[in-house]
């Protein structure tokens, strides 16, 4: 769990949250914080940008692959969010800036039995995502974050970023998108994690 001594004191982390929870910002079982934890499985894979690609398939009419270099030619937004985190803290007023998933979802003409999205990422790690989660203007692939590249720690070169659901299905490190007819649990859904995690309802794991 992520500390702010010295940043916020009690009372006024204690405001903070009550300001939060009546814009209705902060999830129920939420923490405000201003840090950014690092939490991840696995070690930090590196980045070689000669043998880096991203790969589009599944139910797609014709599968797309694009280098580090055709993938950072993309057109690219910026949206404002929050963060939160399934191990109960969330950061508000996140700015990022990355490749739109809309922008993405161009480049392919999915078949009509598109319904979910398993997305993949390094060392075999992933998350699965109903389509129309990420078929929303505030989801990107997001290659900075609050003005600076992202560092490695934290899923540089590429990071998904999904704000209406637990930073668990923000992926670090993506390599790509299958796209398929049913929901098929990624890594941490199926050890254990909610299939969906919406964290206005604490779906944090499969039993709530």
């Amino acid at each position: 769990m992520d500390d702010d001594s010295g940043i916020f004191s009690g009372n006024e982390r204690k405001e903070k949250e009550k300001q939060m929870l009546q814009a209705g910002r902060l999830p129920p079982g939420q923490s405000l914080t201003l840090k950014w934890p690092v939490l991840h499985y696995g070690s930090v894979p590196r980045f070689d940008p000669t043998r880096w690609d991203f790969h589009v398939r599944g139910q797609v009419e014709q599968p797309v692959r694009l280098k580090w270099e055709e993938f950072n030619k993309l057109p690219k937004i910026k949206t404002h969010s929050d963060f939160h985190c399934v191990t109960r803290w969330s950061r508000f007023d996140n700015d990022w800036q990355g490749v739109a998933f809309q922008e993405v979802l161009k480049l392919v003409k999915l078949k009509p039995e598109a319904k979910y999205v398993v997305v993949h990422a390094e060392q075999g790690f992933t998350a699965n995502v109903p389509l129309i989660d990420l078929d929303r203007e505030d989801v990107l692939f997001a290659t900075q974050h609050d003005g600076q590249p992202l560092t490695a720690e934290h899923g540089y070169p590429l990071r998904l970023i999904v704000p209406h659901l637990y930073a668990w299905k923000s992926v670090k490190w993506v390599r790509g998108l299958e796209f398929t007819e049913h929901d098929i649990p990624g890594f941490w859904e199926q050890n254990g994690y909610h299939m969906y995690g919406d964290p206005f309802l604490e779906q944090r794991f499969d039993t709530d």
